[in-house]
């Protein structure tokens, strides 16, 4: 048997250091025992998954320095390695389910569907959707040729126990009765990912599923889908999930989650990929700092710590410190900065906003020093607005943030035409509101336009900056604040549509 493990991100926001630690610990599995490491790009949503996405995924994990043996931009024996690109093949086993009685065509609307949630929470049920949800084989043609919409849905016992082994947890128990009749297929035609997943490790010959803990309640799902096809499983191996300092999952809300951001800041690939292996393993002789080919060489799955790894910036800057002291001689150190930052490509855009505000050259570092930082040092008082309170320049920041997130093409002429729609919705000047955003930014209000450096800082820093803003130096809104403005967000979306 060759080894064969995967990786299968959705490319429907920033590239994750999830994606990555998980990524890095499928790549040394693979390649200590001789096998493929392949990459699939799981786009079966549709309205969210952008190629920019993907790209940038791509790219991300390139500059980590993980390599894949196949996938969707060099191919392979398998190929198509992208979701999007198998639709019609999902759809001929999903019609096998229904045939040998697996799965079954379900009309019920959402409302309806609704319904049954509140009725088994009631009943202290789990809200899933389970029950007697199929209709008999006339009603079901009477409604086929109706050309009603449905869905797909396959099968779950009601009673008994689901039992996983898993590499790291060994033998896993889950009830059926807490595992509801999973849609299968979309009213669209697109797969869910649980069909899609099964489907496409089978027919890629992967062998070991090495993925996060948060999969472990699919697992029954996918198990009760390999016995329907009659196909062998692969060896699942749901890794800890990362954690912030404060043991909360990780979140962008307490840390820079985009890969993008560490390579925007300044950090050696090599280092961000040696603490991502530090994450929940260790070498045998338990030293800190080791390289991708010390980790393969040493790899080993049974040294895995099943306690939630603390993913901290601090102790990667300083073990992105040792890397550049260790690593690096004076000249190569003085290339990766030209690489990084001091190169054509990035100085390029700032000469036009730089020259015209210099007497010499010695005028630069003050003026465009916040272009090559990372978190500026910020206080509350950098944000003190004659015009505008502190309760509303944080939802100047919260709401640009949030509308920010969602932008997939990073252009100046979209991030301004997108903040000014949101200044005209709140009633705010377009002057007063790019103020905040300003100091975000650049650290003061006295700088060339904010759309232009949001622009060429990129949309990682720029989101990290204004998030910083908000939660570190404006301290957010409360949870119960945070619901009402997320409310208001949401009805300034609404007026933005309809208008």
């Amino acid at each position: 048997m060759t080894v064969r493990t995967r990786i299968a991100p959705s490319p429907t926001g920033d590239p994750h250091v999830g994606t990555a630690y998980i990524a890095l610990f499928n790549l040394c599995f693979a390649r200590q025992h001789g096998g493929k490491f392949i990459l699939r790009i799981e786009d079966t949503d549709q309205t969210r998954s952008t190629s920019e996405s993907e790209q940038d995924i791509l790219n991300a994990l390139r500059w980590l320095g993980l390599e894949w043996d196949e996938g969707p931009d060099i191919g392979g024996p398998y190929a198509p390695y992208r979701q999007s690109e198998r639709k019609e093949m999902y759809r001929g086993y999903a019609d096998t389910l229904v045939e040998k009685g697996h799965a079954f065509y379900c009309f019920r609307t959402p409302e309806e569907l609704e319904v049954i949630r509140q009725e088994r929470v009631a009943a202290g049920l789990n809200p899933g959707i389970k029950g007697d949800l199929e209709l008999p084989a006339d009603e079901v043609a009477k409604r086929l040729s109706a050309g009603d919409p449905y869905v797909i849905r396959m099968k779950v016992p009601d009673e008994g126990v689901c039992v996983i082994n898993d590499m790291l947890r060994g033998t896993i128990e889950i009830e059926w009765s807490q595992v509801d009749c999973q849609v299968l297929l979309k009213s669209d035609g697109m797969p869910t990912y649980h069909l899609a997943n099964v489907v496409d490790d089978h027919l890629m010959a992967i062998t070991h599923v090495i993925r996060g803990e948060e999969w472990i309640s699919s697992a029954p799902k996918h198990h009760l889908l390999y016995q329907y096809f009659g196909w062998e499983m692969p060896t699942l191996c749901h890794m800890p999930l990362l954690r912030n300092p404060d043991k909360s999952k990780l979140s962008k809300r307490k840390n820079p989650t985009s890969i993008n951001y560490y390579d925007r800041a300044g950090y050696m690939p090599e280092a961000v990929l040696n603490y991502l292996g530090r994450m929940g393993w260790s070498m045998p002789d338990e030293k800190e700092k080791f390289s991708l080919e010390e980790m393969i060489a040493n790899f080993d799955l049974s040294r895995v710590s099943l306690g939630g790894p603390i993913f901290d910036v601090e102790k990667l800057g300083w073990l992105n410190g040792l890397w550049i002291r260790e690593n690096l001689s004076d000249a190569q150190f003085a290339e990766r900065v030209q690489t990084w930052a001091f190169n054509h490509a990035f100085i390029a855009p700032m000469i036009p906003h730089i020259k015209g505000r210099v007497s010499t050259f010695s005028d630069i570092a003050p003026l465009a020093g916040f272009m090559f930082s990372g978190m500026l040092p910020l206080s509350k008082m950098d944000f003190a607005h004659a015009k505008l309170d502190e309760d509303q320049v944080k939802r100047v920041l919260q709401f640009s943030l949030w509308n920010l997130e969602s932008q997939r093409q990073w252009t100046k002429e979209i991030i301004f035409s997108e903040l000014k729609a949101l200044s005209k919705i709140m009633g705010i000047k377009i002057g007063d509101f790019m103020a905040p955003i300003f100091v975000a930014m650049a650290g003061t209000s006295n700088s060339w336009s904010v759309v232009d450096s949001m622009e060429m800082i990129g949309p990682d820093m720029t989101r990290a900056r204004l998030r910083h803003a908000v939660l570190t130096v404006l301290e957010g809104f409360s949870k119960k604040e945070t619901k009402r403005v997320e409310k208001e967000y949401q009805e300034i979306c609404s007026q933005r549509a309809e208008s």
